[in-house]
């Protein structure tokens, strides 16, 4: 077992959260908490925990613990909850609301549990508030109350039971409304994390989505290179002598020369390029439409470059299609021909 802060904790309008997000540390949404059984530890967000206390504002006492497997259980707790957790970076932070991070947690980027525990949450039954969060590696399972005794546990899990949450065992209106955003049907974990380059491609193909997905590392990793390069040929810009190297260099498995090392100079080149300039002349054997296609495939090839896999080839892909025009339902036939992996199935509207 690890303690990683022990101490008290700031709490405003009776909640705190977990946040390992890529974007900024700020608030979750109390959205966060819809659809859970266990109404004081929203989890629907990824890599995110919305934490609801039964104390409104003022200090309570906080212990933060890593473990390597599943903590016995101190009865000595009057309310317990768990629910699975995913952090997005290495990097997981405990935030007070409206505050800077308490403390932080170097948690790997791979499925955990973790588990909240609080006494003293009713006025007169001992010290006011104090909470323990337990994190052990653990493969995802159902969020649920393991224990609640005190009236301030109640109250907030009432709310998570309000309008949107699950009825009679059915799924909540904001669980339906992402299952329709996915197409009709939810995609795994890893594919929600990867975000808008994983939602880009659901009104194009939904099935290729899920093929990807299914994938293993060294077709996603192909079909990456393979689709970044497709953007550029399409472009025209394949040939460039700035750009070629850093293809070649995707193909390698090697790092991205300059200028596609940082974002902001890779578009700065790009702009002050005649031959890649929105103004230069059609390339030949571009179809309709070069000038933005230029543009629109210079993100391929930084995405394509990504660690995970996964989110390589989706991102990559998506930029092809985008780059391809209407004409993207061929780039997908033609993926599915070179990875025979996903699917001998054509694509809608090939």
């Amino acid at each position: 077992m690890r303690t990683v802060y022990r101490g008290e904790l700031p709490v405003a309008h009776g909640r705190f959260h977990v946040d390992s997000r890529r974007e900024p540390l700020g608030p979750v949404p109390s959205e966060a908490c819809a659809g859970q059984t266990d109404g004081p530890c929203g989890a629907v967000a990824p890599g995110c925990l919305f934490l609801c206390t039964g104390v409104r504002g003022g200090m309570v006492a906080l212990t933060v613990e890593v473990h390597g497997a599943a903590p016995p259980l101190d009865d000595h707790w009057e309310d317990v909850v768990e629910a699975s957790f995913r952090p997005l970076t290495s990097s997981t932070a405990v935030l007070p609301c409206g505050h800077g991070a308490l403390c932080e947690l170097a948690l790997p980027p791979a499925d955990h549990r973790v588990r909240c525990c609080g006494r003293g949450l009713d006025d007169g039954a001992g010290p006011v508030g104090q909470y323990l969060l337990q994190f052990w590696p653990a493969p995802p399972a159902a969020d649920r109350v393991v224990r609640q005794t005190s009236r301030g546990a109640a109250h907030p899990r009432r709310g998570a039971c309000a309008p949107g949450a699950p009825v009679a065992g059915g799924p909540s209106e904001r669980e339906r409304a992402e299952t329709r955003s996915w197409g009709g049907r939810l995609p795994s974990r890893r594919v929600r994390e990867a975000g808008d380059v994983a939602r880009g491609l659901v009104p194009l193909d939904r099935d290729l989505l899920d093929a990807v997905d299914a994938a293993c590392p060294v077709t996603q990793r192909g079909l990456a290179r393979w689709a970044a390069r497709r953007a550029f040929t399409i472009a025209g810009l394949e040939g460039v002598d700035w750009i070629a190297p850093a293809l070649a260099a995707l193909d390698r498995g090697e790092p991205l020369p300059a200028p596609f090392d940082g974002t902001q100079p890779a578009w700065d080149r790009f702009f002050t390029d005649d031959r890649t300039a929105l103004t230069a002349p059609d390339a030949p054997g571009v179809g309709r439409g070069a000038p933005l296609c230029r543009a629109l495939a210079l993100p391929a090839l930084r995405v394509a470059a990504d660690p995970d896999p996964l989110r390589a080839a989706l991102g990559a892909l998506f930029a092809a299609a985008v780059a391809h025009g209407t004409d993207y339902p061929a780039l997908f036939a033609e993926a599915r021909r070179c990875f025979p992996t996903l699917g001998g199935g054509a694509s809608p509207g090939a």
